[in-house]
């Protein structure tokens, strides 16, 4: 079978960023912000439209890419789908179906991906993928968020790691560092299964500290260009993921614990937002062959990111509600000026190809 064409995967694109808009309009609903009814009706659901409905579809689409096959593609349409259905107040369930169908698509493009290259990456990509229908499927059992949580995030950093350590086929690795990193992902694996914070927590950190040694990021923070910016956002990425991993020894991860926002955010935003940011200009063009031009100004939004994130994680850890909330209202504004600044680089180019 075929392969979709560039401009029609824009859609399924355009669908995630649906989902990202509603989820952080949710988010500022849920803490007091004035926003539309759509928002603040989803303001329940900020979790699983930015983990499920967004990066389910974001992430689907790059693997259908990869796979090089049209039944890939309903991976991404049916999260962007689950993602809309939940925006516009449909009944809870139908969402969580659509959300889990895209989930089994990953599975099944991910096991394709697998079965043409046997090797630790893809089977922790694939494992990744099982982490997120497992969120889901607990989300639709409980209704409750909150106990699905854990296994999204996983699905998310394991997808991640999954992607940095393909990466290091390229570098004199040592073994023994495979082995260990085999060891970390079994470990955050049980954590979840066996719902033990404190070893998620642990994970999280024993992660981060090992890509901070072994990824590739390490020597390219020396050169120049879009390489340096990426290895900037990686870097400072991981940095975060050990603050989420601290904060978790302290219980931060409970339901109801007052520093919950903070570690959550730390994972979400500092790691997981740092790495969109870095891989943005390599993924986008990929997925649409539209080409991201780097420009120093890509580095604004990646400053402003950590900045106003810090000041969220302080606001939460010093029990300032008012500063927690204008720091939230700020991450919104971040992540509009990156899309703005992407917007406008592409938009630059195309301008200066024309003449």
């Amino acid at each position: 079978m075929a392969d979709l064409k560039p401009g029609a995967r824009l859609p399924l694109l355009f669908f995630g960023m649906l989902s990202l808009v509603g989820g952080v309009m949710a988010g500022l609903a849920r803490l007091g912000w004035e926003m539309p009814a759509p928002a603040v009706q989803a303001a329940g659901l900020h979790g699983p439209l930015l983990i499920t409905a967004f990066f389910g579809t974001v992430i689907s689409l790059e693997r259908a890419v990869a796979v090089g096959r049209n039944w890939a593609y309903l991976a991404p349409l049916a999260a962007g789908a689950g993602g809309i259905t939940l925006l516009a107040g449909a009944p809870l369930l139908a969402g969580q179906i659509l959300g889990s169908l895209g989930a089994l698509g990953l599975i099944a493009a991910s096991t394709v991906a697998m079965r043409r290259h046997l090797a630790v990456f893809t089977i922790i990509l694939a494992l990744a993928s099982g982490c997120w229908l497992v969120g889901n499927l607990i989300w639709m059992a409980t209704g409750n968020v909150s106990a699905a949580v854990i296994w999204w995030l996983l699905f998310l950093v394991l997808t991640i790691a999954g992607e940095r350590l393909e990466l290091t086929r390229f570098l004199p690795t040592p073994p023994l560092a495979q082995k260990l990193f085999i060891g970390i992902v079994c470990l955050l694996l049980v954590s979840a299964i066996a719902a033990v914070d404190l070893l998620f927590s642990a994970g999280l950190v024993a992660l981060a500290i090992w890509l901070l040694r072994y990824d590739i990021a390490r020597r390219n923070i020396g050169t120049e260009g879009l390489t340096r910016f990426i290895a900037t956002c990686l870097l400072t990425g991981y940095a975060w993921l050990v603050v989420a991993g601290l904060l978790g020894f302290t219980g931060a991860f409970t339901p109801g614990h007052d520093w919950r926002d903070a570690a959550l955010h730390a994972i979400a935003l500092g790691f997981v937002f740092s790495m969109v940011f870095g891989h943005a200009p390599i993924i986008f063009p990929a997925v649409t062959r539209i080409k991201i031009p780097y420009h120093p100004a890509l580095y604004v939004p990646l400053a402003l990111l950590h900045l106003t994130l810090a000041l969220r994680v302080l606001g939460g850890l010093s029990e300032q509600f008012a500063l927690r909330q204008m720091a939230a209202l700020l991450n919104g504004v971040v992540l509009v000026a990156f899309i703005a600044t992407v917007v406008t680089l592409v938009r630059r180019q195309a301008h200066g190809a024309s003449r």
